[in-house]
């Protein structure tokens, strides 16, 4: 292979366009276009074990390093607020900012069938890789950007203007959207988001979209494309890919303090809890009891409700499993009822599922048609 950089460039587009996700020859140019290793700054995290390693530009040399750039992974810029560049030895905690694996963020523009002249507000501008993928596609002017964290905002203002992109960048909540600039013909959210945040139906025209992976406190994931509709409302279908992100930070889960067991009421469990393993199988738990965190402890499964002190845990037991449930909240039962229905509905994968956001706001994911069997996602 090539260690030129137009090369790798041109290498990585050939990846994306062999897993499927680079179906467009324009946003195919884009690929080859924009240098991904301008946008990741000094270092990145990578993750070994439990912890989160840092790999250091001036350390792996050049070649390495772009062949790191233009590879099709997730690299880890930040964790828990630490930037990959400040740390010498590996740390623990979440990531909370990365440069995503360009085959999904070429997924995601391509979901949101954007072209040349569309106006976008993209949630999350992160190290900027992404924005100045759209830049590249539909004209700066029509691109705006937000982003949570000013720091991480300033970095990527820097890294779009030393490529020659000037979109418009804003920093603040991107759950509130950008009204200046509106109305958008889409929003395209690289952060995954507990329910529609209402800003961005106000924001995008009827028949615009709005693309983003709808995820939660078991941080399990649907990736969906939503089209507005001229009463207000909107609905779509979720694609079945297992693919997802960091939740928004608003939407993120509240600290939870040290877990200790209470054996609570036990019984016999009704379903199996290594459904939860199963990708739609944690999705549609997750609709079920939806301010419930998950943890695993052996071959059981651990469910906390932070706020009501509620907990739920799972252990083997003769002939199948037990529960103990304990608190104001029966989590178990929220589960246990929500992967039944799904399992009464013939338990098909996330692409039977479909979303529709109401005008008033309310919202619901449902199995097979609207009329079907539904869950109310969190306000």
């Amino acid at each position: 292979m090539s260690t030129d950089p137009a090369g790798l460039r041109r290498a990585l587009a050939d990846t994306l366009a062999k897993k499927g996700s680079l179906t467009d020859p324009a946003w195919r140019r884009s690929v080859e276009s924009v240098p991904r290793d301008a946008f990741l700054g000094p270092a990145v995290f990578r993750q070994s074990g439990m912890t989160w390693q840092p790999v250091h530009r001036e350390e792996v040399g050049e070649d390495a390093w772009m062949r790191l750039a233009c590879t099709d992974e997730t690299l880890v810029t930040q964790v828990d607020g630490t930037d990959a560049a400040d740390a010498r030895t590996p740390v623990s905690g979440r990531p909370t900012s990365s440069s995503t694996l360009p085959s999904l963020v070429v997924r995601m523009v391509d979901l949101a069938g954007l072209s040349e002249g569309d106006n976008v507000l993209e949630i999350g501008t992160g190290t900027g890789y992404s924005t100045a993928l759209l830049c590249h596609r539909l004209g700066e002017r029509h691109v705006t950007s937000i982003e949570y964290d000013p720091a991480l905002a300033e970095r990527a203002a820097g890294r779009l203007r030393q490529t020659g992109c000037t979109p418009h960048l804003v920093v603040g909540d991107g759950l509130r959207g950008h009204k200046d600039n509106a109305e958008y013909d889409g929003v395209v959210a690289t952060c995954a988001v507990r329910a529609i945040p209402p800003s961005w139906m106000r924001q995008v025209r009827c028949g615009g979209t709005i693309t983003t992976t709808i995820s939660g406190w078991l941080l399990a994931s649907g990736l969906i494309r939503l089209t507005l509709d001229d009463a207000g409302g909107a609905s779509g279908r979720f694609t079945g890919e297992t693919v997802g992100y960091m939740l928004a930070r608003p939407h993120e889960r509240p600290p939870r303090p040290d877990f200790f067991r209470y054996s609570g009421e036990q019984r016999p469990c009704r379903v199996d809890p290594d459904l939860l393993a199963d990708w739609t199988g944690q999705f549609v738990a997750q609709l079920g009891a939806p301010s419930a965190e998950m943890m695993t402890s052996g071959d059981g499964v651990i469910l906390v409700d932070t706020a009501t002190g509620s907990q739920a845990w799972t252990e083997r037991a003769a002939g199948g499993w037990a529960v103990h449930q304990h608190g104001p909240l029966k989590l178990w039962d929220q589960v246990e009822g929500a992967l039944t229905t799904w399992r009464e509905a013939g338990a098909p994968d996330q692409s039977a599922f479909g979303m529709t956001v109401a005008p008033d706001h309310t919202q619901t994911v449902w199995i097979g048609e609207p009329s079907g069997p539904s869950w109310s996602l969190p306000g």
